[in-house]
């Protein structure tokens, strides 16, 4: 049996998943056009913000998830959602991929790892351009604290629409 969400968390799917992956896409500018999420497990955010991005001309969404059943699931997800001219999912683990994705204007990851580790898999894109938009949940704080000065990227957070003590954590290399 494969779990794509917590079984736990399945009363709530609506707001603890769909609606928590739908508000990132506000977060981002309208001009965004290629996103890549990182671990993207049962879809979230992946297919979410495929879905949102579809009426988006050019809008493409790129899909990295190491585990070959959820990497299948997405593929099937996609192809039933009519999004597989615009998504593509890749069956390997992030680190192994993020170098050779190229330019991308958004990189998520949703419950993948500490804000740190987050970034530090990222950097190639942040370092391209792209905003880091990471779902964070009531452990923001001590991850930015544990993190400690964020080197060369200027973190802000934005306050999360579905649970009052977690945050979206947007994340850019740092102006020079």
């Amino acid at each position: 049996m494969l779990n794509l969400v917590s079984p736990g968390t399945l009363p709530q799917l609506w707001t603890r998943h769909i609606l928590d992956s739908a508000q990132l896409f506000a977060l981002v500018p309208a001009t965004a056009l290629r996103w890549v999420d990182l671990g993207s497990g049962g879809g979230f955010p992946g297919l979410v913000i495929a879905a949102m991005g579809a009426d988006r001309i050019g809008f493409e969404t790129i899909l990295v998830e190491s585990d070959q059943r959820k990497a299948a699931f997405l593929r099937t997800a996609a192809r039933e959602m009519g999004l597989t001219d615009r998504l593509q999912v890749h069956a390997r683990r992030a680190e192994d991929v993020v170098a050779g994705i190229g330019s991308v204007d958004v990189v998520s990851a949703r419950a993948l790892a500490p804000l740190r580790d987050l970034v530090h898999l990222s950097a190639p894109l942040l370092e391209g351009g792209a905003l880091g938009v990471y779902p964070k949940g009531e452990s923001i704080q001590r991850e930015l604290t544990q993190w400690g000065p964020p080197d060369r990227f200027d973190v802000s957070l934005a306050p999360s629409r579905t649970h009052p003590s977690a945050a979206i954590a947007l994340v850019r290399v740092r102006a020079e």
